[in-house]
Formats: structure tokens, C-alpha cells, sequence
């Protein structure tokens, strides 16, 4: 069973450089353009992990993430923010939204990587 990653962000650049990085992997991975169609994808797909950016039209980051903690379906899904804002006022403005971790854009495979492997339990079937 592979690991479901969403990636909300309004950019097509950012959802498709995080998207063939994360299939490089082996990941399964769900893309949305902003927080209302990401709420439909994440209801159909159930990802494990979910990647938002804090800056988006209509619904931004911390209200993308508002809805899926206050969802109990969704509320212990991991969220992580993405921004090109690193200001201490954001990060806790994300943490106050529920999310579990920021990593800055432009962000490196490595910091991908590394927060699924903080926040998904990953099972190896072998085992």
C-alpha cells in the first residue's frame, strides 16, 4: 500500500515539481489548486499527508487546514504549510490552524521527504 499525498497550491509549477518528486518515490499523489477543490479530493482519496500553501485565492492555507482538522474524519490527518513567508507570525498562525509543521518555498525533496517520514507511520507489507 503505497503513502496518499495531497499538495494544495494555487501555483501549477509548485503542485507538478512536488508532485514528480514525490511519484519519483513511490508515493501516490493527489493535487489540488486551491482549498475548495482540495476538500472534494481529500473526501474521495483520504490522503495521509497533507502539503498546503499558506497564500491562496478564495480560501487561503489556514483555512484549508481549519476545515480538515475540524472535519473527524480528517482531524488527524497531518497538515504541513507551505510558504514563501517565514515570519514567526506565520508559523504560529499555522500552528493555531492545526498544522504540524512550515517548511519555506522554494522547499528541496529532502524537506519533503523528511515530514512524511515524521508524520505517516509507513508499513511495510514484507513484514
Amino acid at each position: 500500500m503505497s503513502v496518499k499525498v495531497m499538495v494544495i497550491d494555487d501555483s501549477n509549477t509548485i503542485r507538478k515539481s512536488a508532485e514528480v518528486i514525490l511519484k519519483q518515490e513511490g508515493f501516490e499523489v493527489f493535487t489540488a489548486s486551491d482549498g475548495f477543490e482540495a476538500m472534494s479530493v481529500i473526501t474521495d482519496r483520504r490522503p495521509d499527508i497533507i502539503f498546503v500553501d499558506i497564500m491562496m485565492p478564495r480560501i487561503d492555507g489556514y483555512q484549508t487546514c481549519k476545515l480538515i482538522k475540524n472535519n473527524r474524519f480528517f482531524k488527524n490527518t497531518p497538515v504541513v504549510m507551505l510558504s514563501s513567508k517565514d515570519g514567526l507570525f506565520d508559523r504560529a498562525r499555522g500552528r493555531v490552524a492545526g498544522s504540524e509543521q512550515h517548511i519555506n518555498k522554494p522547499f528541496s525533496k529532502q524537506e519533503l521527504l523528511q515530514a512524511i517520514d515524521r508524520y505517516v507511520k509507513v508499513v511495510d507489507p514484507s513484514q
